[in-house]
């Protein structure tokens, strides 16, 4: 098997195990030692046990027929800037799609359809995950349930599309050339957007790197907007605003693969909360990090789409901020064991 084989083989051995069930062809997919990190309020986690009862057995509990399906898989090698040593990673997005019958970390369960939208980064080593970095998007689960506290989205919220091209989810190797020409066109625009020159979105000039009608897929919170200036509008301006100062200080990878490219860190950038506006809030004048994990697909020398996972709810935590706590209060739900 191949690294986005042994990913999938994983999850549908989880997916045909019951919430207290044998978990045998899935533990020989896992490391022992796996490093399991994932959204607040689940955080970081070490080894097998701690991952079935933190990780797998809430989401398993709560919907039970849970099915893990990705919109868009990509494979590559990266350098680590923590050991020097090249890991082999599957960074992928979509979501896991069950019927909600049990809350889930105290959102009300609605007993329809759940679509909890996940961005990954995980690493094998010797036909195992080794690692993995997820961000669930509890906000947009909250937002399903009828239950979210936060400012509604600026952007549009709903069902996050697959590539318009439908070709993301290819399990063989794919053109190593290609791969590079889109890490590489990734790397200007993101060199580009350091370009801000504190006063002027237009001073970073996306339309060098972004199609026109540019689709940028965000989180729950922020929602997904169109074209550059959509983009400028419902996202980018009110961040800047309130994040001016905003810098990536940590990559945990970054791999291209054919017409994608994605990258991502735990945390990924520093930011000071100077502003005010993003999500509605006040500054707080706190210095803060954000996990974020982005993946996108050229077409041509442009970037036509883009997937954007941000830790939203612990990015809140830090400004002091418990969402989880605020919607307990709102909707007079009883707190559940976190």
């Amino acid at each position: 098997m191949n690294s986005k084989q042994v990913v999938e083989q994983f999850y549908a051995s989880l997916n045909a195990a019951s919430a207290g069930g044998n978990f045998g062809a899935a533990h020989s997919l896992l490391d022992p030692n796996v490093v399991w990190c994932a959204a607040h309020p689940i955080n970081d986690l070490q080894g097998q046990d701690e991952f079935f009862a933190r990780y797998w057995s809430p989401l398993k509990t709560a919907l039970p027929d849970v099915e893990r399906k990705p919109n868009v898989v990509v494979e590559g090698d990266f350098v680590s800037q923590e050991t020097g040593e090249t890991g082999h990673w599957v960074n992928s997005t979509g979501y896991l799609l069950g019927t909600f019958e049990q809350p889930l970390f105290d959102i009300p369960a609605t007993g329809k359809s759940l679509y909890l939208r996940y961005f990954d980064l995980v690493r094998v080593a010797h036909g195992k995950i080794a690692e993995c970095y997820v961000i669930l998007d509890f906000v947009d689960a909250m937002q399903q349930a009828g239950v979210n506290p936060l400012r509604a989205s600026l952007g549009h919220s709903g069902l996050i599309r697959p590539p318009a091209t439908m070709d993301g989810l290819t399990l063989d190797d794919v053109n190593g050339e290609e791969g590079v020409s889109t890490m590489h066109l990734v790397d200007d625009m993101l060199n580009e957007l350091r370009c801000f020159d504190g006063n002027s979105l237009s001073s970073m000039q996306l339309e060098k790197h972004w199609h026109p009608d540019f689709m940028w897929y965000g989180p729950g919170g922020i929602g997904t907007t169109r074209g550059i200036e959509g983009f400028r509008k419902q996202h980018q301006g009110p961040f800047l605003k309130a994040f001016p100062d905003r810098d990536v200080v940590f990559v945990k990878n970054f791999i291209g693969e054919g017409n994608y490219a994605a990258i991502g860190g735990w945390p990924h950038m520093t930011v000071t909360h100077a502003g005010g506006g993003w999500l509605g809030l006040a500054p707080t004048g706190k210095a803060l990090t954000i996990r974020v994990m982005d993946l996108w697909r050229r077409e041509g020398n442009l970037l036509v789409e883009n997937w954007v996972s941000i830790d939203i709810i612990e990015l809140l935590l830090q400004m002091g901020l418990d969402v989880f706590a605020q919607m307990r209060e709102l909707h007079n739900l009883d707190p559940g064991v976190l």
